[in-house]
């Protein structure tokens, strides 16, 4: 099927009726093979993000467009959802990259801080330096899940830029403290036992590679107090994440960094693709029309799951759906 021809309506393969099977399976089955060119791109507080851009020549790229992808929780530019959407893109000449959240890219950074799900300041130091470096080209940014609220957290904050041409936010966790909640409970706990194991032993790792390559940014984590105890996501930004980023504690992290704030201030053409069935999102977070501008558009689909949307078409109908938006 072309890919300006798929209808909007997402039905799911038959295999995959449900909200955690659609999520698992993005997850769990095979990444397409895409080869990536690693920037590094250096900030100005000394630390660094590295980007992964395919292998097509940005200066080749169809309509002078580059797209800009950032990744959810736990996640980096080697994500399933990631590498199927760079796919799609190199088979429509479409240059692309991924930029990896502080310390998600194989590599330790520098500092103590890490990344969050309002950390839209160091997207907006990497795009300043992108806009610098390709001056002729213009941009479309998809963030998925975590990468979705610090997108649309930013584009609220800029408001609109003349290079940028669209934006999707793809099983965006809108009010962070709800979908937190949300993983305290039922089957969710699943989710949110995977991730805190996750990110306690990243946060331990990173603590133990402090220690020898910069004793001062350790010392930093060393005062947060011992994780061997934290059971959740909630306690996890609350112990860490809120006070190392300078956040009063997690409600205060959760408050001032959740995208529903920001959408009815964002004036770049904007797609909003979430399923009424994700496991991690519950559906009383989603926002309604009313907090959304005029440019903002929601596709609420009954079905989908978390970042999953895998549908019986051998070309999954989130990625065609994402295209067929930027291309309209």
């Amino acid at each position: 099927m072309a890919a300006g021809t798929l209808e909007n309506k997402f039905i799911p393969t038959w295999w995959l009726p449900e909200g955690h099977s659609q999520t698992l399976w993005r997850k769990l089955s095979p990444a397409k093979k895409v080869a990536h060119t690693r920037q590094r791109i250096e900030l100005d507080d000394s630390d660094y993000i590295d980007l992964d851009w395919t292998t097509l020549d940005p200066k080749q790229s169809k309509d002078n467009t580059i797209v800009f992808l950032l990744h959810g929780l736990c996640g980096c530019s080697r994500s399933s959802y990631i590498l199927a959407m760079q796919s799609l893109l190199n088979d429509q000449g479409i240059s692309s990259v991924a930029m990896n959240f502080r310390g998600c890219s194989g590599e330790m950074n520098r500092l103590a801080r890490a990344y969050h799900s309002g950390v839209s300041e160091d997207v907006n130091e990497v795009f300043s330096k992108l806009v610098a470096e390709y001056p002729a080209h213009n941009f479309v940014f998809i963030g998925y899940s975590l990468g979705a609220n610090v997108l649309l957290k930013w584009l609220g904050e800029i408001e609109s830029h003349p290079r940028i041409r669209k934006a999707v936010g793809v099983s965006t966790p809108f009010a962070l403290e709800s979908c937190s909640q949300a993983m305290l409970q039922g089957v969710s706990r699943l989710y949110g036992q995977y991730f805190v194991r996750r990110l306690v032993k990243d946060f331990q790792n990173k603590q133990e590679y402090l220690e020898t390559s910069n004793p001062e940014q350790a010392t930093r984590i060393a005062k947060l107090g011992d994780t061997r105890s934290i059971s959740s996501i909630w306690e996890f930004d609350d112990q860490i994440t809120a006070p190392l980023h300078g956040f009063e504690g997690a409600e205060d992290y959760y408050r001032k960094c959740s995208s529903s704030a920001f959408l009815g201030s964002i004036a770049v053409d904007t797609l909003l693709i979430q399923s009424k069935n994700d496991p991690m999102i519950p559906p009383k977070s989603i926002p309604n029309s009313e907090m959304l501008s005029p440019q903002v558009q929601m596709q609420l689909t009954e079905k989908g799951g978390h970042v999953g949307f895998v549908s019986s078409n051998p070309d999954n109908w989130l990625e065609q759906r994402i295209l067929n938006f930027m291309q309209a």
